[in-house]
């Protein structure tokens, strides 16, 4: 197996560009019978012409596929990655339909182009499967070592369960049991350590051990570590340095990021003005309480502001006073309200608060103030989220999912802080697309779940 790990990356690669090959050899098939015919009575090509049409789809495919993940086989889930290269197939699929719909000078025949989709389609989830059976029987589930500390270990446990095809906890040791022994048990028969939750000098003593051994290891991050993950590298002389610095954005970051604001919010609106007339007579039409749902959140350096969503939840949800997040089935969310909530309807008017400066597309979503307070009695650091402008979406929506816990979408929304840069913003709006319609990312958080508004003991 250790031989067979430096090919990995070369085996995965190849059968990927196997299924890119086959989809965008399916589209060749279609240009030179079918389409190059209605194109010709416009346009004449040479053969370099054929090419650049050939090799424009296959770009614009391995753009998207990279993007969303589908050339990872092995790394994500069979139906996921079946899922994300569908996708970006289907958005290729539109664009370069709309080229030769330009070319022809009118909406060009659908049922011929639809038959190319479904026939990539098919080609699509045969590969990925014949690959990923592949990849099982090449590249066996890694053996891992888990070290721990007090913290429970269920959650992570279970999670490496969901992925029985790559990864296999043999053993879990506690940190008790002594840096040596853990040592010698390393040495064993294991592929990969984890260090999960232990002390700084602890796993900093591990890990080095681990490099020196050249043994894999994974390791749950800390606050530090995820902002010094963005920190500059400076040379003083012959000494390196990091630096992690004072302000977030520079002001030209900010004026970027302000213009992409406006431009997209603003074309959006009017592009889902249909949608939100509907949704908002659907609202009113269910119960005859009011549409739009206002609420105090915080965005950039604590400041409040007002955010506007479609009512899901019944109007008494929160009668009492107390600001509870979603929950699993939640009984307040009114039958309409899980159907906008599910398709993200219920967001749209978060357009105006971005138009009004109040959020950003991108960036960490804006909490209550009563709940900020309660996460910063057990998480001193949330507070570092208001770095930056809240946002509609955020790293911690691509990446996690809605019930991922307080503590682990503080370290995903730091990480999007310490490493911004106006292309991250833009990858994580195309992300974004995969994430409405993935529907792990809408589930609430479940009733035994550990969240900061319960008080349990989280401190890092």
């Amino acid at each position: 197996m250790r031989k067979l790990e430096s090919f990995k990356r070369l085996i995965l690669l190849c059968l990927s560009c196997i299924c890119l090959a086959g989809q965008i050899g399916i589209y060749a098939y279609y240009w030179y019978t079918s389409y190059y015919e209605s194109v010709s009575v416009y346009l004449k090509f040479w053969e370099r012409g054929h090419w650049l049409m050939i090799a424009i789809y296959g770009v614009l495919l391995f753009f998207f596929s990279n993007m969303y993940g589908s050339m990872r086989i092995g790394y994500l889930k069979n139906v996921e990655i079946i899922f994300s290269q569908l996708l970006s197939t289907l958005i290729v699929g539109v664009i370069t339909y709309g080229q030769i719909s330009l070319m022809v000078r009118q909406f060009f025949h659908v049922p011929s182009y639809v038959s190319m989709l479904v026939l990539q389609a098919f080609w699509i989830i045969i590969w990925i499967n014949i690959s990923s059976l592949l990849y099982k029987n090449i590249f066996p589930p890694r053996k891992l070592l888990l070290i721990h500390g007090d913290r429970p270990i269920k959650d992570i446990l279970e999670k490496f369960k969901s992925r029985k095809d790559k990864f296999e906890v043999c053993k879990c040791m506690h940190i008790r049991e002594g840096i040596d022994a853990i040592r010698r048990e390393a040495l064993e028969r294991y592929d990969a350590v984890v260090l999960w939750d232990i002390t700084v000098e602890s796993r900093n003593q591990i890990l080095k051990f681990c490099y020196g051994q050249s043994i894999r290891t994974y390791i749950m991050p800390k606050i530090p570590d995820v902002i010094l993950k963005g920190a500059e590298e400076l040379h003083l002389f012959d000494t390196p340095l990091l630096l992690t610095r004072e302000y977030s954005l520079t002001i030209e970051q900010r004026f970027i990021k302000r213009c992409i604001d406006l431009i997209f919010s603003l074309i959006l609106f009017v592009v889902a003005s249909p949608f939100m007339l509907l949704t908002a007579l659907a609202v009113k039409l269910y119960d005859g309480g009011p549409i739009l749902y206002k609420q105090v959140r915080c965005t950039a350096e604590g400041r409040e502001f007002k955010i506007l969503k479609f009512r899901s939840m019944r109007v008494d949800a929160e009668k009492d006073g107390v600001a509870r997040l979603a929950s699993k089935g939640d009984s307040r969310v009114t039958p309409v309200g899980k159907f906008i909530r599910k398709v993200r309807l219920d967001e749209l008017p978060q357009l105006i608060n971005i138009i009004k400066g109040d959020m950003s597309f991108i960036g960490p979503r804006p909490e209550r103030p009563e709940i900020i307070a309660r996460y910063q009695e057990i998480m001193p650091e949330f507070c570092y989220r208001m770095k930056v402008k809240a946002g509609l979406a955020g790293y911690a929506q691509v990446y996690g999912k809605y019930n991922t816990t307080p503590y682990d979408k503080l370290k995903l929304d730091l990480t999007y802080i310490e490493n911004y840069s106006v292309w991250l913003d833009l990858k994580l709006m195309l992300l974004t697309v995969k994430v409405l319609l993935w529907p792990d990312s809408t589930e609430g958080v479940e009733e035994n779940q550990i969240t900061a508004l319960k008080q349990e003991n989280h401190d890092e």
